[in-house]
């Protein structure tokens, strides 16, 4: 009986401990917290800007330069004369085109007549044909232009084939003819012809 009576006494006097120690807990003081330590001033100052750096001076570009003439073209003339090829012969007939009253020199009024030749190269003699041995001919046909040039050269027939035409159709190419005349006006004229022989001369 005593020992139950000790233990409630000692029950209450635990609780109440425990709620006096609550209540010193959650007291309120009425204290204001602790404050913040105030925020740090930071000064801005704004520097003037400078009138020298800000300032862009536009430059006018110089002028451009004064165009420069064309260089001058030197005309060179045509180089006639053909390399000297040892133990070659080239036979080259005159195309007959039956010429009257043609003055090749002479400046003024044209006369009439047929073409007449006023300059002609020789054609280069094939080097392979030269090492072979090879001789022949070609036989071409061609236009005399109104201003005396070489046109619509053809090959009408040769022997051997194909050995000397690319040779013999690029000779006749250069030739120049004063045109042929009629009534004072040059004018074309076609269906010429022409054989040119290639032989090697072996003494």
């Amino acid at each position: 009986m005593l020992r139950l009576i000790g233990s409630i006494i000692l029950g209450a006097a635990v609780a109440f401990g425990l709620f006096y120690i609550m209540a010193k807990l959650v007291e309120n003081t009425g204290e204001p917290g602790e404050q913040p330590p105030p925020p740090p001033v930071i000064n801005i100052i704004m520097q003037e800007p400078d009138e020298a750096t800000n300032t862009r001076v536009r430059t006018p570009p110089p002028p451009p330069p004064p165009p420069q003439e064309p260089p001058k073209v030197e005309v060179v003339e045509p180089d006639t004369s053909e390399p000297d090829m040892t133990g070659f012969s080239l036979n080259i007939p005159s195309v007959d085109t039956g010429a009257v009253g043609v003055n090749i020199g002479g400046i003024g009024a044209m006369q009439d007549g047929e073409a007449t030749p006023i300059f002609r190269i020789d054609p280069k003699y094939p080097p392979e044909a030269a090492r072979d041995g090879k001789e022949g001919w070609v036989q071409l046909s061609f236009t005399i232009n109104e201003v005396g040039g070489v046109e619509d050269v053809e090959v009408i027939d040769a022997d051997p084939k194909r050995i000397f035409d690319r040779e013999a159709k690029r000779a006749l190419r250069k030739w120049k003819y004063k045109p042929k005349v009629e009534d004072g006006v040059a004018i074309r004229q076609p269906g010429l012809k022409v054989r040119l022989d290639f032989t090697l001369d072996n003494g």
